[in-house]
């Protein structure tokens, strides 16, 4: 019952490439939703000012998937709500202001937690009824989502001050307590040293590489990498874009299904390139020793900053430039 988790997914690190970490968290959906943290901070008698602390999914330094309402089927949905819901950690009481510095104790406490509790029940109640209705997941899920978790893949170089602003004893609780979870995944994972043109590939296994090393047994050796790598990167796209409409990490997509997904995300107009975000190889460094500074590829970094290459600055139209008519 309300489940904050952190797992390393994949780690990596290249000679002169800065660490480069994804991460797969669960966690309250009302985290995704939080918009903004507004704190009101007194600077002498008559003097205030709002500080705003932007929320874990506007952070532009990190890549983002995450499980969406409008793809997860009803009954699934509900299924994961009533297995596993989502319940505050802590019941703050009643104050101006945004934010609640005591929490409810006694009877106070537990007439909380059972409103929240019928109200969950009244909920999936409803949204089985709308169901049988037959009206469209992406508007009966909304209706259990105050109850939900959401999973969600991390992926960025820079984490000083993403760590630095969710531990704060001021942040909103629950989402101190993902910073404090995820900051601990990364603290105990060693990250791959990877050579340049090495890739860092998320849900890709060492099984995933030796089928694909074996599929391309009999290609001539020049090209044989870079069949490999290409089938790996799709791959790695298409299992992160899967997180859409899994509720939970309970398998690993096939290849065949993989590839499918892989053409129907990348090669529609327009193109969702979003789960390809995550998927970097160790750039090329024409410094020396010493300098480590000269990257070949720099303008595709992204948002990941020098020394990687993301996969989603190789790919053509990246983006939407011009305004659909």
């Amino acid at each position: 019952m309300t489940t904050i988790s952190a797992q390393v997914i994949a780690d990596s690190v290249g000679r002169h490439a800065p660490r480069l970490t994804s991460i797969l968290t669960r966690s309250p959906r009302w985290i995704h939703a939080e918009g903004r943290t507004h704190r009101r901070l007194r600077v002498g008698e008559e003097l205030e000012f709002e500080l705003r602390t932007p929320s874990p999914m506007e952070d532009p330094n990190l890549s983002r998937n995450a499980a969406s309402s409008r793809a997860i089927p009803v009954p699934k949905m509900i299924e994961d709500v009533l297995n596993d819901p989502a319940v505050p950690l802590w019941w703050g009481a009643n104050q101006p202001g945004m934010q609640a510095h005591a929490e409810l104790t006694g009877k106070a406490l537990e007439k909380a937690r059972n409103e929240w509790f019928r109200a969950l029940g009244s909920a999936v109640m409803h949204a089985r009824k709308m169901h049988e209705i037959g009206a469209h997941k992406q508007i009966v899920n909304r209706i259990v989502e105050p109850y939900s978790h959401i999973n969600v893949l991390w992926t960025g170089t820079q984490w000083t001050n993403f760590f630095g602003l969710r531990i704060h004893e001021d942040a909103e609780p629950h989402i101190r307590k993902l910073a404090i979870a995820m900051k601990a995944a990364m603290d105990a994972s060693r990250p791959a040293e990877l050579k340049e043109g090495d890739w860092h590939l998320p849900f890709v296994q060492p099984s995933d590489v030796e089928a694909t090393q074996h599929h391309y047994r009999g290609a001539a050796k020049e090209a044989k990498q870079r069949f490999i790598d290409g089938d790996l990167v799709k791959l790695s796209v298409a299992r992160c874009a899967s997180l859409s409409y899994r509720t939970v990490d309970d398998r690993l997509m096939s290849r065949d299904d993989a590839y499918r997904l892989f053409e129907k995300l990348l090669d529609a107009q327009p193109i969702h390139a979003s789960p390809a975000e995550h998927q970097a190889k160790v750039d090329v460094n024409d410094g020396d020793e010493a300098g480590g500074d000269l990257w070949r590829n720099a303008k595709l970094s992204g948002n990941l900053g020098p020394g990687w290459v993301q996969f989603r600055k190789t790919l053509e139209n990246e983006e939407i430039r011009v305004w659909p008519t």
